[in-house]
């Protein structure tokens, strides 16, 4: 596939606005793995190679595991995830694919027990901006693989338990 155009010389403005909105969600105090994992996951339903391929790496830079990546699109079959995760994970599938989903009154207990309501807010922030950043990918056919990783110290991965 061939770029269609530069968006963020086009409308630099645009960018600064979502740039502002993806800095509010990196400060929110959300754990940077769940934040990548969940960018991923809607990155993998919305069909965006660019943010697929960017937050994969990312991911791994942060010290994710393989396992727990390949894994990510049959997430609720495996054993690989925390129940927090597993709440985020339910979230972002059910506000990504929000047409053919009811966010259900079940659901959004399901995400109480895990998360306040400020990190319920900031997690939906979270899902906005990488909707938005998938559908600027898709639109104008991002090139994957340019996207290199700036290189952070690891966090600790949470693991099931």
């Amino acid at each position: 596939m061939k770029k269609r155009l530069d968006y963020g010389a086009i409308a630099p403005d645009a960018m600064k606005a979502m740039s502002a909105l993806e800095r509010y969600v990196r400060t929110s105090g959300l754990e940077q793995p769940l934040i990548e994992m969940v960018k991923l996951r809607a990155s993998q339903i919305n069909g965006c190679a660019y943010c697929v391929d960017m937050h994969w790496k990312d991911a791994r830079a942060g010290g994710e595991t393989e396992q727990r990546l390949y894994s990510l699109s049959v997430w609720s079959e495996t054993p690989f995830y925390t129940e927090r995760e597993r709440a985020a994970l339910a979230w972002t599938e059910a506000l990504t694919l929000l047409p053919e989903n009811e966010v259900s009154d079940e659901l959004y207990e399901h995400v109480r027990e895990h998360f306040s309501e400020k990190e319920i807010v900031d997690l939906t922030t979270a899902i906005i901006v990488i909707n938005g950043w998938n559908r600027f990918g898709v639109s104008f056919r991002s090139e994957p693989g340019t996207y290199q990783p700036v290189q952070k110290p690891a966090e600790t991965v949470p693991q099931p338990g």
